[in-house]
């Protein structure tokens, strides 16, 4: 075989690899992963999506919901090797990734183990094992003898290989559940969405088709000139939760959020509604104590009080006199 027809032959091969990548799970997709994440080493589980899993690895079911998530490709959701493992992949399938250390928690940092004074320790803390933030830092007592402490500042699961079980649940192409989603791995929480397609009105610059560099008739640049046009944008709707609207991720970042979920989904813009309720009858109850006892009445209902009152002036008044006489 010559070279020229091996190399047509490989480049063949490549064409058919990539058309076998580009019918599978592509980079940006969106899908729904069942997963297990475990120490190499001895299998412990770290993560999961499944309640049984975690209930036998004495993982606490009441504080966390375990179902599968909805993850983006590519997006660093994922470990990158995992990233690479879906690329391709159809739905159903399945496989184990092994990540090592450095890919996934770090090496472990001998480095990272300080000597820190224990009056920087709530008293509560002070004792081995203790996790505890330290100037920024979250680490875990290691001792802690006459007034200091050794402190280990690496992750938990500095220098431990992992291996990643996954199973491809679904490609999901909902967008309002592609936004939830999203949403849900910044906040921890998945808020009520919609999109829907808005007309507004917005003021557009005139193109001018003469020679826009002319001057006024004062020698004066001219003004630009503006125009109301209306405008289709589709719109995001996040329905905003107390929870949400507290939280230091959405409070400090949420400009970044709503541009990564409009880039994602291809959104013009994204707004943001807090509902608050009523108190029912408590501000009638309050306009009543501020307001002399007068806070539920009309103007119909205080004339008819007052004329229900059976009180003569003039009586009243040469009674007033005659107290002052005396």
């Amino acid at each position: 075989m010559s070279d020229e027809q091996q190399a047509d032959d490989a480049e063949s091969q490549a064409d058919a690899d990539a058309e076998e990548v580009a019918d599978g799970i592509q980079d940006g997709d969106f899908v729904r992963l069942a997963y297990t994440l475990r120490t190499a080493d001895d299998g412990t589980v770290v993560d999961t999506t499944d309640e049984e899993t975690a209930e036998e690895a004495e993982i606490d079911t009441d504080e966390y919901e375990f179902e599968p998530r909805v993850i983006v490709v590519g997006a660093g959701h994922v470990f990158e090797s995992v990233d690479e493992a879906l690329i391709g992949s159809e739905m159903g399938d399945t496989g184990t990734v092994e990540i090592a250390a450095d890919e996934a928690f770090g090496e472990y940092d001998d480095e990272q183990v300080r000597t820190v004074s224990a009056n920087k320790i709530d008293e509560e803390s002070r004792y081995p094992g203790a996790q505890v933030q330290i100037d920024g830092e979250q680490g875990r007592i290691v001792t802690i003898v006459s007034g200091r402490a050794r402190v280990d500042f690496n992750h938990p699961l500095a220098g431990e290989d992992l291996e990643y079980e996954y199973e491809i649940l679904e490609l999901v192409d909902d967008r309002e559940e592609q936004a939830a989603s999203m949403l849900e791995m910044y906040l921890q929480q998945a808020p009520e969405v919609w999109i829907q397609t808005d007309t507004v009105e917005e003021e557009q610059l005139v193109e001018d088709d003469e020679d826009t560099d002319e001057d006024d008739e004062d020698g004066e640049d001219a003004e630009p000139e503006f125009e109301t046009v209306e405008t289709e944008k589709e719109t995001l709707y996040i329905e905003a939760t107390p929870q949400m609207t507290m939280n230091q991720q959405w409070m400090f970042s949420k400009q970044q959020i709503a541009q990564d979920v409009m880039d994602r989904l291809d959104l013009d813009r994204v707004i943001v509604q807090e509902t608050i309720d009523g108190m029912g009858g408590m501000m009638g109850g309050l306009g009543g104590m501020m307001g002399g006892g007068a806070g539920g009445l009309d103007a119909a209902d205080l004339e008819e009080a007052v004329e229900d009152v059976d009180v003569d002036a003039d009586e009243l008044a040469e009674e007033l006199d005659g107290d002052i006489d005396e």
